[in-house]
């Protein structure tokens, strides 16, 4: 009985697959033209979370996850570099793969790429136009006609009227309507272009990850999920094109995963508060402590990343190893009201903080048992944990395992001080992704600090 919060009506919903025993899952991916950032990470957790949940209760998932290599910021960053895009785009398809296999993430059943199906691409939009949803525009290009969807706006709640009063949409004098969004791009001069029915060009954005779920799901499916910023226009996009185009629903569940800021804001690129997964890994313990900083909190719910967090999570996933240290291996696990409180956790809308809560609460009572010399209820209790663990990808290592990877280095005091000088300067001019950056490099160094009023910063050894 596993009710999903559906973004389609607001509401949770029960779980009933098309095909019994079977959910199929399509999650929006990654556009490869630079390395994996923190809310990239997020999202690949979450859903890695949902599916290993679905399977451990028994049922079959389908996983697709594609893959957009070809996309106005590939084709700009590889001009940047002076590289073909093909170079370009491998590159970053072996870090992500890099990248995941970091974050324990397992990968998905099908990665389709958006340059591997072209021709699904040019079926969908020629059955769009051949049944009046979509046109060929004065400038080459192939729209789709926006108004003539009765239903678009329901996924983000919004109106036409008022999208076209505030949304802030290029208008392209080619375009019937402001909000008519491409199909096919005709090609421009010096970018990559495939034939099609209406000249060389290239896919628009949203009309592949409709081509490629279909392809591999089929034209009605289960689960489609991504990131909070997709919602809008992207999966409004891509229900409006996959509906108009089948006559019949897309996806019966949305889930989006929400945002994580830096400093209560978005984090962006513009605002400099932005981290890649590879800097922020590269100081953490292991890469299980992003896993549960991530699902510490509800997958719904914003994030307000910080170093302080982190250490947080790694102190927290810490009293899961220090509970497990030492402890013999036991027989198959015996489900305990433990158990029950966990999946009843996970039912209602993969509520893992409430889950952790109960990991922790193993944790508690195997160390009650070992003050009791309860030798036989400790293993049972740790079998439990371990079990109830790795659903969420948690407590993967060899408890002695965790206890020595730690990174942190001995630091002088001289450059402690010379660093937080340098944090503090930073701070001063409002530089917060350097005063991050230093923060963490102390942190991963085992130094402490705090921040007194007036700008004054305390430090101690952890």
């Amino acid at each position: 009985m596993i009710r999903i919060h559906n973004s389609l009506t607001g509401r949770k919903e029960l779980l009933e697959p098309l095909t019994p025993g079977h959910v199929r899952m399509y999650v929006c991916g990654i556009t490869v033209y630079d390395y994996l950032h923190l809310g990239h990470a997020r999202m690949l957790i979450v859903f890695d979370m949902v599916r290993r949940y679905l399977q451990h209760r028994g049922l079959k998932v389908t996983f697709v996850q594609n893959i957009t290599d070809i996309d106005d910021k590939i084709i700009h960053r590889a001009a940047q570099n002076g590289e073909p895009i093909y170079a370009l785009t491998e590159r970053f398809i072996r870090a992500l793969h890099e990248d995941r296999e970091k974050l324990g993430v397992a990968a998905p059943d099908h990665e389709p790429r958006a340059t591997q199906y072209l021709p699904e691409i040019i079926a969908l939009t020629t059955k769009l136009i051949a049944r009046g949803y979509a046109y060929l525009a004065s400038n080459g290009d192939v729209m789709y006609a926006v108004s003539r969807f009765p239903d678009y706006g329901r996924l983000s709640g919004m109106s036409l009227a008022d999208m076209q009063a505030g949304i802030r949409v290029d208008v392209v004098e080619a375009k019937r309507d402001p909000l008519d969004f491409v199909l096919w791009k005709s090609a421009k001069q010096g970018e990559p272009a495939w034939d099609s029915p209406w000249g060389p060009g290239r896919p628009g954005w949203h009309i592949e990850c409709s081509a490629m779920s279909t392809a591999l799901l089929g034209e009605h499916f289960d689960v489609h999920g991504g990131g909070l910023d997709l919602k809008f226009p992207h999966h409004e996009n891509e229900i409006a094109q996959s509906c108009a185009a089948s006559g019949q629903r897309f996806a019966n569940l949305w889930m989006h995963n929400g945002f994580v800021n830096v400093g209560c804001e978005k984090m962006s690129k513009s605002l400099g508060n932005f981290f890649t997964l590879r800097e922020v890994l590269s100081d953490l313990r292991d890469p299980e402590v992003m896993r549960y900083c991530f699902l510490s909190s509800h997958y719904r719910s914003p994030i307000n990343y910080s170093v302080e967090l982190l250490s947080q999570a790694q102190a927290a996933l810490g009293r899961l190893y220090t509970a497990l240290r030492d402890l013999p291996r036991g027989q198959a696990v015996e489900h305990s009201g433990h158990t029950t409180r966990f999946h009843e956790a996970m039912e209602d809308d993969f509520n893992t903080p409430e889950a952790i809560a109960v990991l922790q609460g193993v944790a508690r009572a195997i160390n009650s048992a070992r003050a009791a010399q309860d030798a036989a209820t400790a293993v049972r209790l740790g079998e439990e944990l371990r079990s109830l663990a790795r659903v969420l990808g948690l407590a993967q290592l060899e408890p002695a395992e965790w206890f020595r990877c730690s990174r942190r280095a001995d630091i002088a005091a001289v450059k402690v001080e010379s660093l937080i000088a340098a944090r503090s300067q930073a701070r001063h001019v409002r530089n917060w992704a350097e005063a991050d950056r230093i923060r963490a490099e102390l942190a991963a160094a085992g130094v402490v600090l705090e921040d007194k009023p007036g700008e004054k910063t305390v430090w101690r050894r952890a």
